[in-house]
């Protein structure tokens, strides 16, 4: 124990107060940081970069929080764990936003010029770093910050460097004029994943091109009538009966003039619309496979801007959909185009500008992406595959990868990876290496950079040193474990991450790859500023504390489902907090110059100290297996349950009864077991809560620096009493019972009753003969029988619990006409439990393929539901004759 942090606990639970000085304590301490203890076995996470473009969101808040969790619960574990920290350049959203500072400043990257303008964006990623690491403290992020890496340091420099030469020696990257994603607004190359559909209502609209020397037209329609400015054929199908005759014939393009072929390609559908195409290969990605086929001419009639460029005659220099307009109107006044229909179809939009996306020719990067797809789909058939949590995701995964295009890694930026290649001034030659060539002064390199996701792809190995394969971090912490992450990035990231890593290391980056949802508003509408219904995570931290924020992350759902966020959960988690810290304040006040050398668990115990000495080993039973299933939500349900209602609302109050009193003996067991109890729940609920629990496990009787690094707790058979268990079920019913009696007939506790309570067998009258003082602490009665004879009084409210029966005269203060009520109410119950499990019983599927346990279990149902409908028949019976 700290003995530095050690006093007195304050009255109220106030968590900005606890969670203030205590991360620096850890990282201080180095708690956080990998032992590289050979004698451990390693335990390795990466964190999933957060981009430095701004501050983290809810979204992250969860994710980190489930890796914290899992981390900490190795540590103390007694795993070597290195949770690596890190961040993405994340070179398009970055740059954008550096732009729009620039642009605040009446600047441009074009005026600064490259190298200003990436010192301009070097401090913009000092800054943010800065904001991101002061969140990951206010959560508790138990990171190694002395291994932090940055997608743009030296080391991934390197890697990426050293990947990119070796997929293009290996003929995997190839440069060349295809048909990509280009984003007008940020004007780069952007990757199929990085184009998001959404649905438009546009317009489709239907033209006749007139037929050379004829007077005979071809019908087409379009959605984007300006691209046709660029059409060099049109495409018929070669069995299409009504175009035969049209096959190797011209037709003229109206606006244009230009003369197109009339070819015959099996791509076209027959059966869509007029059974005739457009073919424009500059501009449409079939079309562009089309051209290929055909020898056709590719004619690109727009800039980069997204503006129309001098292959379009008169609307040169107007915007595309300017251009559009105009276009329209002019096809109208010629008599070419006649009809508009209204048309609902997916369009495509850029994932950081907005802006929609234009298909555009370009020359561009690629990686020859087959090869690579194939070998990590094989990867999923040995033992060495990466497990997907929920499996569901694995067909997700594999199916992307089934259907795998060619990779678009160029981008038009100068924030990220400049590519590795060099072009001879003179002779134009290319030259791919890591370095620049020696004669660099004859050489320009080439002005783009990697798409950020070829770096980040490398993460899970570029950070512990690759491809320097000697690194004893890379020999002692390679694979990783677990990767936490999102569904929405697994074919941005987790996809890419499993490729290169097979690729490049010849294993699995991850055993395995959590996935978790999105976490969305309390409608369940996903989190946006046009909505203005996103949380900021520090918002509710300051709120409610870090804690209460955690737990209510972790419980909220199950792996691989959406969250949705109510302050009202936050707030119910921050009065599970407070009663942990209530709790535990009453215990130390009553544990005062108790030290861990008195704690003595072998002296004689009460039948509460048995019960709770055995509940606690099934709570580090259940929590211990849920939370390496990563299924948080049940861990922290049987966490809640014992600590709430189990330690706190029966086993401290029972607790009270040899505390308050006047036998040492029994106030040593006591202190004892509730010292003993309570370290071991603190060092369950740490993951989940570290803040709460690091506070109050200092003021513990235990040892050890700190809570991060104590022994995460088993279950220690001796402490297992079967026997005590049912005893406290039984005496915990009947407490119950009467406290439900006195409720509804409105008997306050402070009044006195007298309670008989009828046993099945002397056994049992012996069992709580020897808990009487349990009996009338919690009951208050004025008389207390408890024997087999009890003869049932007349006038009486009475319950049932298992292997007795409970009657509470009480003259003057019941209804027997709602009593007869309230037990028809109950027998009710009873027959139709009985009724339930008796089917059950009666089903010969389940019986002869359940679990014999199980099968004994309902049997046992059987025979207590019975007893207890029999008892409550005959009180009815009684009340009635």
């Amino acid at each position: 124990m700290d003995e530095e942090n050690k006093s007195a606990m304050a009255p109220k639970y106030n968590p900005n107060e606890i969670e203030k000085d205590r991360y620096r304590f850890w990282v201080d301490g180095k708690f956080f940081e990998a032992t590289d203890d050979k004698e451990k076995e390693p335990f390795t996470i990466v964190i999933p970069p957060p981009n430095v473009t701004g501050r983290l969101h809810l979204g992250h808040a969860w994710d980190t929080t489930m890796q914290d969790t899992i981390s900490r619960m190795k540590r103390m574990q007694g795993y070597d764990v290195l949770w690596l920290p890190g961040m993405d350049h994340a070179g398009i959203a970055t740059q954008a936003k550096v732009e729009a500072k620039l642009k605040e400043q009446e600047r441009s990257r074009h005026e600064l010029g490259r190298e200003k303008f990436l010192d301009v964006s070097w401090d913009w990623k000092e800054e943010y770093a800065d904001f991101i690491r002061s969140q990951w403290e206010k959560l508790g992020l138990g990171l190694d910050y002395s291994r932090e890496r940055f997608t743009l340091d030296t080391g991934l420099s390197n890697a990426v460097r050293e990947v990119f030469v070796s997929l293009y020696e290996k003929g995997l990257i190839y440069r060349g004029q295809y048909i990509i994603n280009w984003d007008p607004a940020t004007q780069t190359a952007l990757s199929d994943i990085e184009v998001v559909y959404d649905e438009v209502q546009g317009k489709f609209y239907h033209m006749r091109y007139p037929i050379k020397d004829s007077d005979e037209t071809i019908e087409i329609a379009t959605t984007r009538p300006e691209t046709m400015l660029g059409d060099t054929a049109v495409a018929v199908h070669p069995e299409d009966e009504r175009y035969k005759h049209l096959i190797g014939k011209t037709v003229i393009l109206p606006i244009v003039g230009r003369e197109l072929e009339i070819v015959a390609d099996s791509y076209v559908d027959m059966e869509m619309g007029s059974g005739a195409v457009k073919i424009t290969p500059a501009h449409d990605p079939n079309d562009f496979e089309i051209g290929n086929r055909h020898n056709l001419e590719r004619i690109l009639v727009m800039n980069e801007d997204g503006s129309m460029n001098e292959n379009a005659g008169h609307y040169e220099e107007m915007d595309r959909f300017e251009c559009r307009k105009q276009i329209v109107k002019d096809l109208q006044e010629q008599g070419v185009l006649f009809e508009i229909e209204d048309h609902t179809h997916q369009v495509g939009h850029s994932e950081r500008s907005g802006a929609v996306v234009e298909p555009y020719l370009s020359t561009q990067w690629f990686v020859n992406m087959q090869p690579l797809a194939d070998d990590a789909i094989e990867l999923q058939d040995g033992d060495g595959k990466v497990h997907f949590v929920p499996d569901r995701f694995e067909r997700t995964y594999l199916h992307w990868m089934e259907n795998i295009r060619d990779w678009c890694i160029s981008r038009q930026l100068w924030w990220g990876h400049r590519i590795p290649a060099w072009y001879h001034k003179e002779t134009g030659e290319l030259y791919v290496g890591k370095e620049a060539p020696a004669d660099s002064e004859n050489w320009v390199q080439d002005e783009d950079v990697l798409d950020t996701w070829f770096s980040s792809a490398l993460w899970p190995f570029s950070t512990m040193g690759w491809p320097d394969t000697d690194s004893e971090d890379f020999k002692r912490y390679f694979p990783t474990d677990v990767l936490v992450t999102g569904y929405d990035i697994i074919f941005f990231w987790v996809a890419r991450m499993i490729f290169q890593s097979k690729q490049f290391t010849g294993k699995r980056p991850f055993k395995d790859v959590l996935i978790h949802g999105l976490i969305r508003d309390a409608e369940g509408r996903k989190m946006s500023k046009s909505l203005g219904n996103g949380v900021d995570p520090m918002d509710v931290i300051d709120k409610y504390g870090a804690d209460s924020l955690r737990y209510f992350l972790l419980t909220g759902s199950t792996p691989g489902q959406d969250l949705r966020f109510h302050w009202e959960k936050v707030e119910s988690t921050w009065n599970f907090a407070n009663k942990v810290w209530n709790a535990s304040r009453f215990s130390l006040m009553n544990m005062e110059n108790f030290t861990y050398e008195d704690i003595d668990l072998n002296r004689e115990k009460s039948l509460a100290d048995k019960w709770i000495l055995t509940r606690l080993n099934e709570t580090i039973d259940h929590v211990t297996m849920n939370t390496n299933k990563y299924e948080f939500g049940e861990a922290g349900r049987h966490l809640y349950n014992f600590i709430w209602d189990e330690l706190c609302d029966w086993y401290i109050e029972m607790a009270k009864l040899p505390l308050y009193g006047d036998d040492e003996e029994q106030k040593k067991t006591t202190r004892s077991v509730l010292a003993y109890v309570l370290d071991q729940t603190m060092r369950m609920l740490h993951p989940y809560m570290p803040f709460i629990t690091e506070e109050i496990w200092q003021q513990l009787p235990t040892k050890g620096e700190s809570i991060t690094v104590a022994k995460w707790p088993e279950a220690i058979a001796e402490f297992h009493d079967e026997k005590a268990s049912d005893e406290m079920k039984r005496l915990v019913s009947i407490i119950k019972s009467v406290r439900n009696i006195r409720s509804e007939v409105d008997t306050p506790m402070s009044k006195q009753i007298k309670l008989y309570i009828k046993t099945e067998n002397d056994d049992i009258t012996a069992e709580l003969e020897n808990n009487r003082d349990y009996l009338e602490r919690f009951c208050n009665p004025s008389e207390l029988i408890i024997a087999t004879d009890v003869t049932a009084p007349e006038k009486a409210m009475s319950a049932v619990v298992t292997g007795a029966e409970l009657f509470l005269p009480l003259e003057g203060l019941i209804d027997f006409d709602k009593e007869i009520e309230r037990l028809e109410k109950e027998l009710d119950k009873w027959t139709k439990e009985v009724d339930r499990v008796q089917k059950k019983l009666a089903n010969e599927g389940f019986v002869n393929k359940a679990p014999e346990k199980v099968v004994e279990e309902e049997k046992q149902k059987e025979k207590d539901y019975l007893e207890k409908q029999t008892k409550v028949k005959a009180r009815l019976e009684e009340l009635k004759s």
